[in-house]
């Protein structure tokens, strides 16, 4: 699996997503051995480590720039994803609802402030999917999102 290391590449990724959407199901499914994208359930994943600054205040920040990896995860079949039959399953048993997977009751993370915000937009059986939340570091965010962010081989 490749990931992309910049905003910039996540961002076309969903673009070219978008634009197999827009192009209608036939060139859809012409162009997918997955069918019609907006009846299945897919979801276009990045997990942003560092600072997310709005754009208003991005020339103002600290000079680094955050880090994004990001991936296509396919529920049917799994793949796309370093751990996709996981990450489907979590998302089957939650209704597609990522805020609903329950948390994991052991983890243990440190209290160390290293941002991650992890997004997710697609589809899931039919309906929209959009999701986006910042996480004190990444344990905390494995620990409440499961599988699903897992991007890190």
């Amino acid at each position: 699996m490749t990931y992309l290391s910049t905003a910039t590449a996540a961002r076309g990724a969903l673009l070219a997503a978008a634009a197999l959407l827009a192009a209608g199901p036939a060139a859809v499914a012409g162009s997918t051995a997955h069918g019609d994208l907006r009846s299945g359930s897919w979801l276009h994943l990045t997990v942003t480590h560092g600072e997310v600054l709005p754009p208003a205040l991005a020339p103002f920040g600290t000079g680094d720039a955050p880090v994004t990896r990001s991936a296509l995860l396919l529920c049917d079949p799994p793949q796309g994803h370093p751990h996709a039959a996981e990450a489907c399953a979590e998302l089957g048993a939650a209704g597609g609802d990522i805020g609903r997977i329950p948390p994991r009751e052991d983890a243990v993370c440190a209290l160390i402030y290293a941002p991650v915000t992890a997004r997710a937009t697609g589809v899931w059986q039919g309906r929209p999917v959009e999701y986006r939340e910042t996480f004190a570091n990444a344990c905390v965010m494995t620990a409440r999102t499961g599988s699903v962010f897992a991007l890190d081989d």
